[in-house]
């Protein structure tokens, strides 16, 4: 499946990242808004359905930042799939330790924002309202967060909201994808591509 995905054009892969990111959104929100914690089962079972979307959302990054860097992309979707294994196990009190969960969605938001302006088909700017919501997240996480929490978390949502809203409206520029990943390849690995 992954790999149909992978060669998929990346206009509609592009699509279907931002279509992944929505129901990921409105899982989570309805687990939140509409279930609540007053029912743990239910609760439990809509917090395990939106981290199998944000799973999902962390292997599409990947196929799509690939182009602009192979192993940041990688690291962002290793630290994504680490912040959704911390929240599973956390729901089933497995967990070995206690950590906040943004420890891994801090840094893969900043990753995602830099590799997002350093790609050549999408906005800038939306790589640097990522970068500024990775580092709300990581405030979040500090003494600063009891003043701030409420400014973090419209920063956090404001930024992957445009981004998720991009993704579905315009997608990419597919043929700006394509030139960075044929630019990526002819390089090889260690190449000096100007956008790692």
């Amino acid at each position: 499946m992954m790999e149909r995905i992978a060669e998929a054009s990346p206009g509609p892969r592009a699509r279907l990242t931002g279509v992944v990111y929505l129901l990921y959104f409105l899982t989570a929100i309805s687990g939140e808004v509409f279930v609540g914690k007053g029912r743990p089962v239910l609760y439990d079972a809509v917090n395990l359905i939106a981290q199998a979307f944000y799973i999902a959302l962390a292997l599409l990054f990947y196929y799509l930042f690939k182009p602009v860097n192979r192993n940041l992309s990688l690291l962002a979707a290793l630290f994504s799939l680490l912040g959704c294994a911390n929240d599973v196990l956390s729901l089933f009190h497995l967990a070995p330790y206690k950590i906040n969960s943004l420890v891994f969605f801090g840094p893969y938001c900043l990753l995602l924002g830099y590799l997002i302006f350093r790609s050549t088909f999408l906005p800038r700017i939306l790589g640097v309202l990522m970068v500024f919501a990775g580092l709300g997240w990581l405030i979040f996480l500090s003494p600063l967060a009891n003043h701030l929490s409420t400014y973090l978390k419209v920063l956090g949502f404001v930024a992957e909201l445009s981004l998720m809203l991009w993704l579905i409206v315009k997608g990419v520029n597919a043929q700006r994808w394509e030139e960075q990943a044929t630019a990526r390849s002819s390089d090889g690995v260690f190449g000096n591509n100007p956008h790692v």
